[in-house]
């Protein structure tokens, strides 16, 4: 090969590098990167919409369990709201052979669609008589919450327990049906 042959190839080849450098950095990581950004996006909407479409399975149940809440939330009444509270756990106590010692009903409204009723119970009894009292609060048709529960005895032997309970009531506030 001859001196100017191989210059020119030395130019050519160095021209080739550099347009392909200046094409690597204008053209293929701009690429790379708008790809890698869609990618990402394609895998975050796969993922909604395969959430909605497990929503959408699962509306019935969820529509029934919001009915449910509905209509078994307290009175928008405060005192209503209480009464009914407090008349329950009084036949819930009977029912279940435990004493409530005291209920201390308190109310927070941090949102403008609901409010809560929180309500510290104290009771005394047996086990198996708090145990049922548990259960029927929970399993009551009104929409409260256990928070917390504590148990401690009030003897030696262990036969009379102390309950203390802090329970959640839901108030709706009046809104048409979704």
């Amino acid at each position: 090969m001859k001196i100017e042959n191989r210059q020119r190839f030395l130019v050519i080849l160095t021209v080739a590098a550099a347009g392909l450098y200046v094409a690597d950095l204008a053209i293929f990581e701009p690429l790379g990167a708008w790809w890698s950004s869609r990618s990402a996006r394609i895998a975050v909407l796969r993922k909604q919409v395969t959430e909605g479409e497990q929503l959408l399975k699962r509306e019935p149940a969820l529509r029934s369990n919001w009915d449910r809440i509905r209509t078994n939330s307290l009175p928008a009444d405060p005192s209503l709201a209480e009464q009914k509270v407090l008349r329950a756990l009084d036949s819930w106590s009977r029912e279940a052979g435990a004493e409530i010692v005291d209920r201390i009903p308190q109310w927070k409204g941090d949102a403008d669609d609901h409010q809560t009723l929180a309500c510290r119970v104290e009771a005394t009894g047996t086990l198996a008589s708090l145990t049922q009292l548990l259960y029927r609060i929970e399993k009551g048709p009104m929409t409260l919450k256990l928070d917390s529960v504590q148990i401690g005895t009030r003897d030696t032997s262990g036969q009379q327990l102390t309950l203390g309970v802090q329970l959640n009531g839901l108030v709706l506030a009046a809104s048409p049906k979704p």
